[in-house]
């Protein structure tokens, strides 16, 4: 048995200790955030132990980065002390945006095992794009061992690391474009008559069914799109309305934009 120290149980942080507190994998869970009562309600809930963040540096074989990047300082200022003393071995899973491997291993001030990961909000309910790198120093049989760990979050896909951040910006940022998408539909509803409550139940349905489509099907989306518009009929009307609004050209921008922030932090 391994133990998994949570630091941060904000809404990813909280995502995977509930995906590891479902684990057949079964590790002890620590849980650490400076809100403490969040943590606490969280930790309850999972059968995980509540602790500081010195503990979870201290004792966990896998130590989950759940901080924001302008708190990373900080946090390393704090555990990294911790981190240098110890001489059994562990593995720093940093979910932190636009921060690599190697910067994660300067901010704590050492050369330190460390798997890079970007999941995603939908890991809430086990449903999460979870996009993962290793460095050098991670052994294939830890990085297997990790996912194993939070298979309950969804799927799991290895990404060249200078890939990860073009990745987070479709599957990390991606649910928030969705939702707007989901929103637009259901307003779209209301417009023609539809109780609202509804309105919102068809269209997240609808855009569920059609992502899992595409995924089992393994179409192209342009061709399932087709599959739908009938000649001279209102599917494809619609279809060129968004057309007409930017649509395709807006998603597009909103993943660049998102993609080039990452070079700010």
């Amino acid at each position: 048995m391994k133990k998994l120290g949570f630091i941060g149980a904000g809404n990813m942080g909280g995502a995977l200790i509930l995906a590891a507190a479902q684990s057949e994998q079964k590790n002890e869970i620590l849980v650490a955030d400076k809100i403490g009562e969040k943590a606490r309600e969280l930790a309850e809930k999972t059968g995980a132990k509540f602790c500081d963040n010195i503990t979870a540096a201290k004792e966990a074989d896998y130590i989950f980065l759940g901080v924001k990047p302008q708190m990373l300082r900080e946090l390393m200022e704090e555990i990294s002390p911790v981190l240098a003393e110890r001489k059994d071995r562990f593995i720093l899973v940093s979910m932190l945006a636009a921060f690599t491997c190697e910067r994660i291993c300067e901010a704590a001030g050492e050369k330190y095992p460390v798997i890079r990961i970007m999941p995603n909000t939908p890991a809430s309910i086990g449903e999460g794009m979870i996009l993962y790198t290793p460095n050098g120093d991670v052994t294939p049989e830890e990085t297997e061992y990790f996912i194993k760990s939070l298979e309950k979050a969804g799927r799991f896909s290895p990404l060249a690391e200078k890939l990860i951040d073009a990745g987070a910006s479709v599957a990390g940022c991606g649910p928030a474009f969705v939702d707007l998408f989901v929103e637009a539909l259901a307003d779209g509803g209301v417009a023609c008559g539809l109780p609202r409550a509804q309105a919102i139940e068809f269209a997240a349905q609808m855009t569920a069914g059609a992502a899992k489509l595409i995924l089992e099907s393994k179409k192209h989306p342009g061709k399932l799109k087709d599959e739908v518009c009938s000649p001279g009929g209102t599917t494809i009307q619609g279809v060129r309305a968004l057309e007409n609004g930017g649509f395709r050209a807006a998603v597009m921008e909103a993943v660049i934009a998102a993609y080039e922030k990452n070079f700010e932090l």
